[in-house]
Order: structure tokens, then C-alpha cells, then sequence
């Protein structure tokens, strides 16, 4: 089974949190899983420029990019985080290799928006390298960071990202973990299984803003491009990933229309 895990730069923040997802991904690899795993670092990414006197601005969950935040993503995404991440998964027993989707055309993008500066939209992924990478016995670990076709560097958002990676890669499952227990409704009480339509309800409704409504996007443009299941899970709940490969239902499962009557 392939499987696309995406871990929230908030999960990574915890040096004994990262430890614990590390030794998960490394027993679903010995499970004989065939696993790739996207980051992010957004949290690590504010503190890095309110350091440095810059303050972060947001527009529809997207961090706006100008080329003094693009050389901290560099830095820090591409760099620390993604590091401290290779480094707990080696000493869970991992093979890891950290790669930014520049690496091997891994993802291309193009300027999203001249408002959002150096954000890119994911326009193609090729699966090549990590087909390349698993099938050697290597775990590859991406940072959102991707390439244009004129030696561009883009800032894309984690959730999509990993959306784009598990379209590309043709996984079984993504699994984005995240640092809340799911999907919230307009009562503030997990929704376990969500269509595309109740994701566009969502968001049309004010309910899921920022982030939230990103990493719905991503989730269902990931079912569109061929994924087999979609899910956001806590990534801090005891176990997460062996529960959720034995099938227990936590935190919120985003589905086709039609599969919601069946499930």
C-alpha cells in the first residue's frame, strides 16, 4: 500500500511529538508500507521572521511571500525542519532523504497570485524520484518548497503539496495530521466523514477559514486527481497511525460523494 503522510509544522515543534510520529512512520514501513511523507513549518516559519522584525501576513490560509520570506522558507523549511525531521527518522530506523519538490522535478508551480509574491501553484508533479527513492529502501521527506520552468522558487503550501505528491505518486491513502481532532462544524464537534460538498459548505459558510479551508482544497482535489481515501487525523493522539491503518474511525474522513451512503 502506498501511503502519503503530511505532518503539520505544529506537530514538528515538539522535539518528543516528532520523535513519536517518526517511530510511527518508521513501524509502517516495517509493516511493509510504502511511505512518503510531506512537511510543514509554518509556525517554526512566524517565529523565524518575528525574530528578524518581520511580521507574517496571511490571505485565504496562504502565507504572502515576498523574497526576504522566500530566503526564510529556504532556511528554515527546506533546512531546520525538514533536518530535525530526517534526523528523528533515522533514529526510529528510517532510510530518510530530505528533498524539496525542486529535487529531481519532483513539483512544478507557477506564481499563483502577484498579490501572495513567490506562492506557488502546483501545476504537475513527477512521481519519478520517489518511485525511485521507496523502491531503493529510502523514505523520501519533502518540504513545500517547488520549482518553475524558469529556475523560479515557490513557497506552496504544505496541504498542497502533499495533495499534489499523493495525486502524482497515486497513493492509497494521504493522511494529513494535523494539531486538532478533525474538521470542525459550526458547533465546534468533529464531522467524521465529510464529501466535497460539505467541504464547499464549509468554507462557503464562513465555518472552515485559513488553514482549514486550505487543507479541505487540497483533500478534495486530491480525491478528484484518483486518491483512494483522504483523511485528517490528530497527529498528537496516542498511536494515531496504526489506528488509523487498523481501521478505527478518528478524526475526519474526506470522501466521494457516492461513498458516503456506504461507508
Amino acid at each position: 500500500m502506498k501511503v502519503l503522510i503530511k505532518l503539520g509544522g505544529t506537530l514538528l515543534d515538539s522535539p518528543e511529538l516528532r520523535a513519536n510520529l517518526a517511530s510511527q512512520i518508521a513501524a509502517a514501513e516495517k509493516q511493509g508500507m510504502a511511505v512518503t511523507v510531506v512537511h510543514g513549518g509554518g509556525k517554526q516559519m512566524t517565529r523565524f521572521l518575528e525574530e528578524r522584525g518581520t511580521t507574517s501576513r496571511f490571505v485565504n490560509g496562504l502565507r504572502v511571500t515576498t523574497p526576504e520570506t522566500m530566503d526564510a522558507v529556504l532556511k528554515v523549511l527546506g533546512g531546520s525542519v525538514n533536518q530535525e525531521l530526517v534526523a528523528a527518522l533515522a533514529a526510529a530506523g528510517s532510510r530518510p532523504v530530505g528533498l524539496t519538490g525542486i529535487d529531481g522535478g519532483l513539483v512544478e508551480a507557477e506564481q499563483m497570485d502577484p498579490e501572495l509574491g513567490m506562492v506557488g501553484r502546483v501545476v504537475h508533479s513527477n512521481p519519478k524520484l520517489l518511485d525511485l527513492l521507496v523502491g531503493g529502501g529510502f523514505l523520501p521527506v519533502v518540504a513545500c518548497v517547488a520549482g518553475g520552468r524558469e529556475g523560479r522558487m515557490y513557497n506552496v503550501n504544505a496541504d498542497q503539496m502533499a495533495s499534489a505528491c499523493a495525486a502524482g505518486w497515486k497513493v492509497d491513502r494521504l493522511i494529513f495530521l494535523t494539531d486538532i481532532e478533525g474538521v470542525l462544524d459550526s458547533a465546534k464537534q468533529v464531522q467524521p466523514r465529510l464529501t466535497a460538498e460539505d467541504c464547499s459548505r464549509l468554507i462557503r459558510d464562513g465555518v472552515a477559514t485559513g488553514g482549514m479551508q486550505a487543507k479541505l482544497n487540497a483533500a478534495v482535489a486530491a480525491l478528484d486527481h484518483g486518491v483512494g481515501q483522504v483523511e485528517i487525523a490528530p497527529g498528537a493522539a496516542p498511536n494515531i497511525l496504526a489506528r488509523l491503518f487498523a481501521g478505527e474511525s478518528t478524526g475526519t474522513r474526506v470522501v466521494r460523494a457516492h461513498e458516503k451512503a456506504v461507508v
